[in-house]
C-alpha cells in the first residue's frame, strides 16, 4: 500500500521534457538532503524510531485514557496541528461528543475566550496535560501552561500535580525541560534535529494520538514503508521527487498557489498542518508557492467560481481517498418531491466521487492543473506514509527552489517586534 501520484491532469500543463530538464536539479538536492544532519532527525526517524520509547508512549498513554476525563494538549503549530490533524481524520471531528477522555488543544493562541472555555470544561473533571515545546519559551503554550500548572496545583496540590503533568521538550537544554526536572514532571523527548512541523511522527504527535486511541504503532509502520518507497533513486519511480518537481515547474509557469483538496470535512486539520509545513518551509526570499486548503464539494459553493474562472495562478493537488469506509446509501422514496430518485441505490461515496471527478475535469479544463495524490483507504497505516511523503516532498521542493525548509527567519522577526511590544 502507497500514495501514488495520478498524472492524469498535468500532462497538458507540464511536459516530460520540462521534467527531465528539472530531474537533475531534484536528484541533487536528494542527496543532498540524505547526507545533510542538522534538522533532518526527521528523515530516518521512521526507520530507526526507538521501541522503548514507543513502550513508554503507550504505557503513559494508557494511563492517561484510564484516569482522564479531560487531557488538554498544549502547544502551538507543529506542536498540536499533526495530532489534532490525526484526531479528527482517523477518529472523527466529533471525537470529544462520542469518547473519553476529552482532548482539547490550549496555547495555540492568545485568545482569552478560547483559553476560558477550556478551563471552564475542566471544572469537576479528572485532568491530565502534556505541554509541548522545544525551549519552552514560545509564548501561547508558555501563557497556556501556566494557567494549567496552577489549576492542576490548586486542585491537586503540588506532588498530585506533578503526576498528571506531561513535558514533551529538548533532551539536553531549554527552560521547559529545566522546569521538568525541578518538579519531576514525565519527560518526552523532542529528537534535537526535528523542527516543530516535521515533528509529528515523534512523541510530540504520537503521544496525543494514541491517548486517543490510535495506533501508533501502525503510523509508524506506515511512515516506515514510506521512507524504504521514496528512497528510491529512479526519479520517475519516487512520488516525493515528482511532487516536488511539479510544484517547481508550476512555480516557474507563474502558478504561485497551491490548493490542497479534500473530501471530508475531517481532513480540515490535516490541510491546517500541510500549510504550516509549506508555507514556514518554502515562504522565504520572496520565493515559495503559497498553500491554501479548501474541502470540496462545501468550498465549490465558496470559492469555486473563483477557482474556475480566475484561478490561473493556482493549481491543485487533490487527495484522491479509495475505499470509504462507514458509507451511506441514498433511499427511493414513493413521492419523488425533492427530484432524488434518479440517485437512489446510490452510495454518497460514488456521489462524492462524481462531484471530485466533476470539479478536476472542469478546473482542468479552465487552467487549473490537477495533481492526483491516491490513498488506498484511510486508516493508520496510510496516515503514516501521507506524512511521510509531505514532509520528504517539503524538504525537497524548498531545496530545489533554493530555500531553507528548516529555518523560519520571518517568524522570529514577528516575534522580536511582539516581545518588544510587550516590554520583555
Amino acid at each position: 500500500m502507497a500514495v501514488s501520484l495520478n498524472r492524469r491532469g498535468i500532462c497538458d500543463f507540464v511536459s516530460d521534457e520540462e521534467l527531465t530538464k528539472i530531474e537533475p536539479q531534484v536528484s541533487l538536492v536528494t542527496k543532498q538532503l540524505e547526507k545533510q544532519l542538522e534538522n533532518t532527525g526527521w528523515h530516518n526517524l521512521p526507520r530507526d524510531f526507538d521501541k522503548d520509547e514507543m513502550k513508554e508512549i503507550l504505557e503513559a498513554a494508557a494511563e492517561v485514557r484510564t484516569k482522564a476525563d479531560v487531557f488538554v494538549v498544549i502547544g502551538v503549530g507543529g506542536s498540536y496541528l499533526g495530532a489534532k490533524a490525526a484526531i479528527e481524520w482517523l477518529r472523527s471531528s466529533f471525537y470529544n461528543e462520542k469518547e473519553t477522555p476529552k482532548i482539547y488543544f490550549a496555547g495555540t493562541g492568545c485568545s482569552p475566550s478560547y483559553l476560558n472555555e477550556i478551563v471552564n470544561l475542566c471544572k469537576d473533571k479528572e485532568v491530565y496535560i502534556n505541554v509541548i515545546s522545544k525551549s519552552g519559551t514560545t509564548l501561547e503554550p508558555a501563557i497556556a501552561f501556566r494557567v494549567f500548572k496552577k489549576l492542576l496545583e490548586q486542585r491537586y496540590g503540588t506532588e498530585e500535580a506533578a503526576k498528571r503533568i506531561f513535558v514533551t521538550t529538548d533532551k539536553a537544554k531549554g527552560l521547559l525541560l529545566k522546569m521538568a526536572k525541578e518538579s519531576h514532571y514525565r519527560r518526552f523527548v523532542v529528537p534535537e534535529a526535528v523542527g516543530g512541523r516535521y515533528s509529528v511522527l515523534t512523541p510530540v504527535g504520537l503521544f496525543p494520538m494514541a491517548v486517543a486511541g490510535i495506533d501508533i504503532e501502525k503510523i509508524i509502520d506506515g511512515a516506515k514503508e514510506a521512507f524504504f518507497h521514496l528512497s528510491k533513486e529512479n526519479f520517475w519511480e519516487n512520488e516525493s521527487m515528482l511532487y516536488a518537481a511539479y510544484r517547481n515547474c508550476f512555480n516557474r509557469k507563474g502558478k504561485r498557489i497551491e490548493l490542497l483538496i479534500g473530501f471530508d470535512p475531517d481532513f480540515r486539520f490535516f490541510a491546517e498542518w500541510f500549510r504550516q509545513l509549506f508555507a514556514e518551509s518554502e515562504g522565504k526570499d520572496g520565493k515559495g508557492v503559497f498553500p491554501v486548503a479548501q474541502i470540496y464539494s462545501t468550498d465549490l459553493h465558496s470559492i469555486g467560481q473563483f477557482v474556475q474562472e480566475s484561478g490561473s495562478l493556482m493549481f491543485e493537488t487533490v487527495l484522491d481517498v479509495k475505499d470509504i469506509q462507514n458509507d451511506m446509501f441514498l433511499a427511493e422514496e414513493k413521492e419523488d418531491i425533492d427530484s432524488l430518485n434518479f440517485l437512489a441505490g446510490k452510495s454518497l461515496s460514488f456521489i462524492n466521487r462524481k462531484i471530485f471527478e466533476g470539479a478536476v475535469q472542469a478546473h482542468i479544463e479552465a487552467g487549473v492543473p490537477n495533481i492526483i495524490l491516491e490513498i488506498p483507504r484511510l486508516c493508520e497505516h496510510e496516515y503514516g506514509y501521507l506524512t511521510y511523503f509531505f514532509e520528504k516532498a517539503c524538504a525537497l521542493s524548498a531545496l530545489t527552489l533554493g530555500v531553507n525548509p528548516f529555518d523560519q527567519p520571518g517568524v522570529e522577526a514577528y516575534k522580536s517586534k511582539m516581545f518588544n511590544l510587550l516590554g520583555k
